[in-house]
This record gives structure tokens, sequence and C-alpha cells, in this order.
């Protein structure tokens, strides 16, 4: 008993002893710090210094007493306690590391080089060793010696796309563009169902169209060595709907549906596209060699479809609208119902031709009966029936009935709630507000909208919102505005000459109101629809002189560009223009179009091969 009671008083003085001296070299470690955080320089070498003669606690502060003795230039001293770590502890690679950076300090570069190269030599066998490695140097801003680690790295172990994503990083720390994209296409080679990724990390990167065309060109480069490799192809159009080049996203994506069997998949996709972006002969093209690629498939009856909305489309946007063309367009639409019947697939077809007849002929009571007959069809697709009961809405406020269009407009917003249509519907009853002056009722609408799933829409949204409240927070009368929005409901009920009577109204009484360039701009569209172009070529020029920092400016000397190159026919005075523009407005949502428009008429893709290189 008296035996195990010694024991027990002896191991409690033991340990007691142990913590006891755990605790004041806690507070040693502890208060050195507090010197080191407090810039008291000697006080804190001295006790990092007699720490550092215990190998339990150097970990704990390293960090700290190394970078003093860098920072102080105690050279002598930092090589000393290092080689003194190195021999305690000769598997250590940060110790190793630490000993390079401090002859470099020293400016030694001959020895530290040499030095730096032998410790990579030693470990790039080994990828775990690697990894930190080139860490601990891209940590140190020795980016060079980090890409060098996993360059040898890969030769030792013959695996020339390890390390990509690493080194895609250091090459961008170090604006190596090139190199940067040649890893990242080393990597999706590695990894094809990370695309998505690499994509949207290029998309972040490469905002500069020099920069996506040098990935165009490696890719090309690839192609060529590795014909095979479909992922390259997928990048390809990509980085080509990306310049815009809807014609070359094209070329690929046709040898990629041949490739795989998809009758006219990949091509359907890129031709919608470009028809979203207004190119409308590329698009035209694309359905044209679908229907005759692919007869007797699915996407026949799409490319159909999708080339009379093209056809469309281009004469909607070749001023001034010629009648006669509509109704070439309608007349379209009517073999392709004949030669297909009334189903899902020829309704959409039917819609068109009934906004047609509204908007552009001024046959209303043709485009309800058509509408109507869509609504009572049996088993018709719910977003048909309600997209034309939207229709049906907005011809009602052709005809002046706005109480008709708001009933319409609001059971579709409550039989879609919570969908695309839902807040387009809701969308369009913020417009009616609008329109009759409610601007507080069409904010409550705009302020749910803005949050809408669709960028579109929520775009929309927003864009009627900063005009509203850009517009009404200094003038309390709402008068200006008020008169602005009673314009557009002119514009929208196809009243040219009214709509021009009150904008020069709005200019006599409003000179200086801050609508002034939207003004301006909507009578710069009237006149281009009217075919009126050097008169909205000078309604637009000055909004870029008067108005050069207010939102319009860019949209409006985009617009000049257009109307020379697409109306005008003046090849020469448009490049001027989109020259001018990417001056002016480098940051714009117009400048991948201006410099893909600029790089067309200057003949940059006249040399396209009709084949992919597949």
């Amino acid at each position: 008993m008296w035996i195990r009671k010694n024991h027990f008083i002896i191991l409690f003085i033991l340990v007691f002893s142990g913590l006891q001296s755990f605790s004041q070299e806690s507070d040693q470690v502890k208060l050195a710090n507090e010197y080191y955080a407090r810039g008291e320089v000697e006080k804190a070498k001295a006790l990092y210094e007699e720490v550092s003669r215990d190998p339990a606690k150097v970990s704990l502060i390293h960090n700290n007493y190394f970078f003093l003795l860098l920072s102080t230039d105690d050279f002598k001293t930092a090589e000393k306690y290092l080689n003194r770590l190195i021999k305690r502890h000769p598997s250590n690679l940060y110790y190793k590391l630490d000993l390079g950076r401090l002859y470099r300090a020293e400016n030694k570069e001959g020895t530290a080089d040499k030095y730096i190269r032998s410790i990579i030599d030693q470990i790039v066998n080994n990828p775990y060793l690697t990894r930190h490695a080139a860490t601990y140097f891209a940590n140190n801003q020795l980016n060079q010696y980090a890409l060098l680690t996993f360059q040898k790295s890969r030769q030792v172990l013959n695996n020339p796309k390890l390390y990509s994503l690493e080194m895609a990083n250091l090459y961008r720390i170090e604006s190596n563009r090139e190199q940067m994209v040649e890893e990242y296409l080393n990597y999706i080679t590695a990894n094809p169902n990370n695309s998505r990724y690499v994509k949207n990390t290029l998309s972040n990167l490469l905002t500069e169209t020099g920069e996506l065309e040098i990935l165009e060109t490696l890719l090309y480069q690839r192609i060529q060595d590795e014909p095979a490799n479909i992922t390259y192809v997928d990048l390809l159009i990509w980085t080509n709907l990306q310049l815009k080049n809807f014609y070359g996203a094209f070329i690929q994506a046709r040898s990629l549906d041949r490739r795989q069997g998809k009758e006219g998949d990949k091509s359907i996709e890129i031709g919608t596209i470009a028809l979203r972006n207004n190119d409308f002969n590329t698009a035209s093209k694309i359905f044209d060699y679908v229907i005759n690629t692919y007869p007797a498939t699915v996407n026949y009856i799409r490319a159909k479809m999708y080339l009379i909305q093209a056809y469309e489309l281009r004469v909607k946007n070749t001023y001034p609208i010629s009648e006669e063309e509509i109704r070439k367009v309608i007349a379209d639409y009517n073999v392709l119902i004949g030669e297909l019947g009334i189903d899902r697939n020829t309704l959409e077809a039917l819609r068109n031709k009934a906004l047609l007849h509204a908007f552009y002929l001024d046959e209303k009571d043709s485009a309800i009966t058509i509408l109507n007959r869509i609504v009572q069809i049996p088993r018709t697709n719910r977003e048909i029936k309600a997209k034309s009961k939207l229709d049906l809405g907005d011809i009602y406020l052709l005809n002046g009935e706005p109480w008709e269009s708001s009933l319409l407009y609001s059971q579709v917003e409550k039989e879609m709630k919570d969908t695309p249509i839902g807040y387009e519907a809701k969308l369009r009853n913020a417009k009616l507000s609008y329109f009759k002056g409610d601007f507080l009722l069409a904010e409550e609408h705009l302020d749910i909208i803005k949050k809408a799933t669709t960028r579109e829409i929520s775009n929309d949204a927003i864009f009627l919102s900063v005009l509203i409240k850009d517009n009404i927070a200094m003038d309390s009368t709402e008068e200006a505005m008020r008169a602005y929005a009673e314009i557009e409901l002119l514009l929208f009920q196809n009243k040219e000459e009214e709509a021009l009577q009150k904008i020069d109204e709005m200019i006599s009484h409003f000179p200086f109101h801050t609508l002034s360039d939207e003004i301006l701009m909507l009578e710069a569209d009237i006149r281009m629809k009217r075919g009126e172009f050097l008169e909205s070529i000078d309604l637009l020029s000055r909004i870029v002189e008067q108005h050069p920092l207010d939102i319009l400016a860019d949209d409006a000397l985009f617009k000049t560009g257009e109307i020379y190159e697409l109306h005008l026919k003046d090849t020469g005075k448009a490049m001027e223009v989109y020259i001018e523009f990417l001056g002016m407005f480098p940051g714009s949502v117009f400048a991948a179009e201006a410099r893909k428009r600029f790089r067309t008429l200057r003949g940059d893709f006249d040399h396209l091969e009709e084949e992919s290189t597949f």
C-alpha cells in the first residue's frame, strides 16, 4: 500500500513537472509570437532562437523565425539554423526548399539555382512531393521553378498531361495565355467529362477576341494531330460560338453529326443560335442543309419550320418592310401546314402566321380567328395555348381594348404560375400598367419579374424598371414619363405618324429632360423602319455626341454601323463605324458582335473551307 502510494506521488510529480515545463515552453512560444506581432524584432529573434533548439517546438515557430532572419538579413544565423534542421530532419522537403530561398535572398543566384534544381531532381518521380514543392514555389512567387518541377515530373513519369490544371493556373498568373490554353486542352483531353468546367473557365479568362482566336488556332492544330478526338471538335464549336462565327461552328457541327449519326441534331442547334443572333443567312444555309440531308426525320420538320422563321425574320429586318414579302412568308407557312397538317409540330407555324396577319397586314380579325382556333383545339400543348392567349391579348391592345388584354394576360399568369410563360404574362401586365401611366403598379409587377428564371424576361423587367425610376425621380408630376409611355403604346399599335407627332411635342415641351436620348432613339428606330436611313443615322449620331455617357450611346453607334452595313451596303463606312465603336465602347455587350461584323466585312472568313477536318 505504501509502495503504491509512493509510486502515485512520484508519477504525479513527474507529470506535474512535465506539464509545468510544457506550460513554460508554450508561454515562450506565445511570448515570442507577441513580440513578433508587435514588431519587436530583436526580442522575438532571441526567444525564437532559444525555442528553436527544442525539436518538439520548431514547427510552432519556424515560419516566423525564418522570416525574421531573412527580413533582417541575418543570413549566417539562418543558414546555420536551416542546416541544423535539415540534419535533424533529412526527409523534410520544406526545410530544404527554405535553404534555396535563403541562397536567393543572399543574391547567390548560381548557388541557389543549382541547389533548387538538385532538390527538384530528387522528388520529381513522386507526384505527391512534386505538387508540394510546386505549391511552395508558387506561394513564394517562384513560378518558373514551380513550372520546371511539373515539367520535369512529366518527363520522368512519361505523362505529358499530368498537372495540367496546376500548370494552367501558373501560366495564367504569368500572363502566358497561349501556354495556359494549351494546359486546359491537356486537361480536357484527359478529363473529357469536365468540358463544361473548362468552357466556363475559359469564358471567364479569355475576354478578348484575340485570346479566343489563339484558342481557335490551337484547336485546329490539335484536331489535325488527333482527328478522332471529338472533345476538341466540341470545344472548337463552342469557341466559334463565342466569336459569333456561326458558319464556322456549323462546319464542325455538321461533321460531328455525321460522325455520331445524329441526323442533324448539332447542326439544328447551331442554326437556332445563329437565328437568335440575327444571322439569318447562316441560319438559312444550315436549315437548308438539314432539309436536304436528313429527309424523313424529325429534324426535317424542325428545319423546315426554322427555315421559314429565318426568312420571316430577314423580311422583318429589311426596311421598309415589304407587304408582298410578308404575304410570301404567310404562303410558306400555308404550304408547310398543308404538307404536315395541323398537329403539335405545326401549331407554332399557325401561331406565327396569325401574328403576321395582325401586326404587319392589319388583318386583326383573321389573326383572332386563327389564335382562337389554336386555343380551342383539344389536347393542345398548354404552352402553345398560353402563348396564343398572350398573342390574343396583344391584338386586343392593338384594337385599343386594354381591359380584354389584361384579362387574358392575367389568365395566363394564373394558369402558368412560376413558369417563364407565367412571368412573361406578368411582364405584359406590367407594360400595360406602364402604357396607362400607372407606374407604381408597373413597378410592383416588375419587382417580382426581376427574379424571373429566364435572363431575357428578367433583363426586360430590369430595363423597364430602370427607365421608370430614372425618369420620374426628378419629376414629381411624371408628365414627361407619361408622354413617353403614350408614344411607346402608339408604336406598339403601329401608329407611326401619331408617334412622330408626339415625339415633336415632347422635344418642344421637355428639351432637356433625362428622357432626351430615349426620345431620339425612338425616332431613329421609326426612321430606320420607314427606310429613312440617313435621317436615322443623324439622330443616332446626336445620341452619341450629346449623351456619350448614357446607356444608349453604345447601342446608337452600333446601330449606325448596322445601317451602313445592312441597309446602305456601304462596307467601308460600316467598318469605320465598327472600329470607332470598339475604341469607344470596348466593354459593351455589342463589342463581340461589332468585332465579328468587322472581321466578316474585312474578309477574314472568306477562306473558310466547306468541309471540316474530319
